[in-house]
């Protein structure tokens, strides 16, 4: 992957070289140059193309913002209410996740939306306990950071 970024840069370089313009409109059109032709010779890089990682890290951010977002109101509409109508409780994640970077960012991820904290890791790495604001249904608390957290996280490193 780092090979790719490097040989991008270059054709970059490059293409601002060849037709002595060197501003940002003469790289960013030699950087999508070089773009086009890392894409079209793909078939000889052993990994997929950098491009493709870079697009995952930048939907896993937006989800990040969304979910903050998301998270926020609904913890400031149980402040809000004159009654608190909360079940608080922990439950118990299974991810697929494998490596200690991956279940290290599920657990940021997951302590970063406000109403969840991720309050130990079992020694095999593959349960979470998790304390929620709001438990209604475990079972649908488990698949949403499952469709959106891990799904992403995974997008990103595999």
């Amino acid at each position: 992957m780092a090979f790719q970024i490097v040989l991008n840069l270059i054709i970059a370089f490059v293409w601002m070289f060849l037709n002595n313009a060197w501003n940002g409109v003469g790289f960013l059109t030699g950087y999508l140059l070089g773009l086009l032709l890392i894409g079209s010779m793909r078939r000889f890089f052993p990994h997929r193309l950098y491009i493709v990682r870079v697009w995952a890290i930048i939907k896993l951010i937006a989800l990040l913002f969304k979910e903050l977002v998301r998270a926020s109101i609904e913890v400031i509409r149980q402040i809000v209410k004159p009654k608190l109508d909360i079940r608080p409780g922990i439950f118990t994640y299974q991810t697929q996740l494998s490596s200690d970077w991956e279940v290290t960012l599920l657990c940021l991820l997951i302590s970063l939306t406000p109403g969840s904290l991720p309050l130990e890791i079992s020694g095999n790495q593959r349960k979470l306990f998790i304390h929620a604001l709001d438990i209604k249904d475990e079972q649908k608390m488990s698949d949403d950071i499952k469709n959106t957290f891990e799904k992403a996280i995974m997008e990103v490193t595999r």
